[in-house]
């Protein structure tokens, strides 16, 4: 492999400048057309944008071979508080050879490492290489993991897929899936200073809620145990002044495991439901997906099921041996293990069976935090990890 070092100064600058722009989910236009620029200056041979404002580049081998696609998502969550940032959130200063900003480690540092390490790699190899790579810069991940993917595996058919989500620089091989799940429970309205005239549906609630979060789940030898939490609760009809509530809703996280599908985690829920309606007199429950429309930056829309796949691959596989021994090579001892979140590997992996692992510079714990930040070791390594991956897989080396 050529030397790479000379690249690291423009990788960092890339990653500051991409910092710099707010690109909240389903407003990710200004960061698009900044990657766009990125990839038409830095000539790779095709760039688009997708119906839901993903961006798409592609560079070309001059021999066949597989093709490689690289997925990172554009959009960031929101500040939380903006007062309580010590570092100008989209500032991305460097303070002790770390780049603040929202979006740094999750994951916008990652998106430029594999954009760059892409342009570099085609370069350096005066594009002699086996195969076609894409790198895919999706929106709306943040809260649909999987679904702008859809028309980008449509559209690029890749063999392989690496995410780039943060993996402290290890193989991620897999992931727990996740689904948002609304259970209701209907009462009786009744003025409340004559509650025996009524039926509460949040005492009914209650009941649903403890026998929900302390039913067993599955458990799975690679990816835990399944998790069922609640994250919401709201009564009906609110505010509820001098009325028994006639509705409650509750909403539960789902943790999913591999094997476990769309249909069985309801029906699992259903059971216990159905015989918690034959025991209480008048209390009715019911539960489904959480349906919430997905809005991008194009002006498109798409009614969504919140469910989420899980996915994992053997460590015998063959993309996760390519990929260890493409990071050894650049000296990278990555182990190999899986994340404990949901990516957009659900859809390519979960949804379409599409070899799949996750690689990305940083750390989970920084993702989402007040004065996010990446490491900017952490941010070469990755881009030096990619490189590996692509001469890896179609490097003309090694098919």
């Amino acid at each position: 492999m050529l030397n790479i070092k000379p690249y690291h100064e423009k990788v960092i600058k890339t990653c500051q400048e991409l910092i710099r722009i707010p690109s909240l989910s389903g407003d990710e236009q200004e960061c698009a057309n900044a990657i766009i620029d990125i990839m038409k200056t830095e000539g790779f041979d095709e760039v688009i944008t997708t119906d839901y404002g993903s961006i798409i580049g592609r560079i070309n081998g001059k021999k066949d071979g597989k093709t490689l696609l690289f997925d990172g998502h554009m959009d960031t969550v929101d500040l939380v508080d903006y007062k309580a940032w010590n570092h100008d959130p989209f500032g991305a200063e460097i303070v002790d050879n770390k780049i603040y900003g929202r979006g740094s480690t999750d994951m916008k540092g990652s998106l430029t490492a594999m954009i760059m390490a892409a342009i570099y790699f085609a370069r350096n190899n005066n594009r002699n290489f086996n195969g076609d790579i894409y790198i895919a810069c999706s929106v709306q991940e943040e809260h649909f993991e999987g679904i702008s993917s859809r028309e980008i595996s449509d559209y690029t058919k890749p063999d392989f897929v690496i995410i780039g989500e943060p993996s402290s620089l290890n193989i991620a091989r897999g992931q727990l899936g996740r689904g948002e799940i609304k259970i209701e429970t209907n009462g009786i309205s009744a003025h409340s200073s004559n509650p025996q005239d009524g039926m509460n549906a949040v005492y009914g609630m209650m009941e649903v809620i403890n026998i929900i979060t302390n039913a067993k789940l599955k458990t799975h030898n690679i990816l835990g145990e399944g998790i069922i939490e609640l994250t919401d609760i709201i009564s009906e009809p609110y505010p509820g002044e001098s009325i028994v509530p006639n509705l409650c809703r509750a909403t539960f996280d789902r943790r999913i495991l591999v094997g476990e599908t769309k249909e069985s985690v309801l029906e699992h829920i259903n059971k216990i439901i159905k015989v918690l309606n034959k025991e209480s007199s008048g209390i009715n429950s019911k539960a489904y997906y959480t349906q919430e429309e997905a809005s991008f930056w194009t002006g498109g829309k798409v009614l969504i099921d919140k469910f989420f796949p899980a996915w994992l691959f053997n460590e015998d596989h063959e993309l996760v041996q390519k990929v260890l021994k493409g990071l050894k090579k650049i000296n990278l001892n990555s182990t190999i293990s899986h994340y404990s979140f949901c990516t957009n590997g659900s859809h390519y992996a979960g949804e379409k069976g599409i070899p799949t692992i996750g690689f990305g510079p940083s750390h989970k714990e920084l993702t989402h935090i007040i004065d996010e930040y990446i490491e900017i070791d952490q941010l070469i390594q990755g881009f030096n990890g990619f490189y590996g991956i692509m001469d890896a897989i179609v490097g003309r080396n090694y098919n």
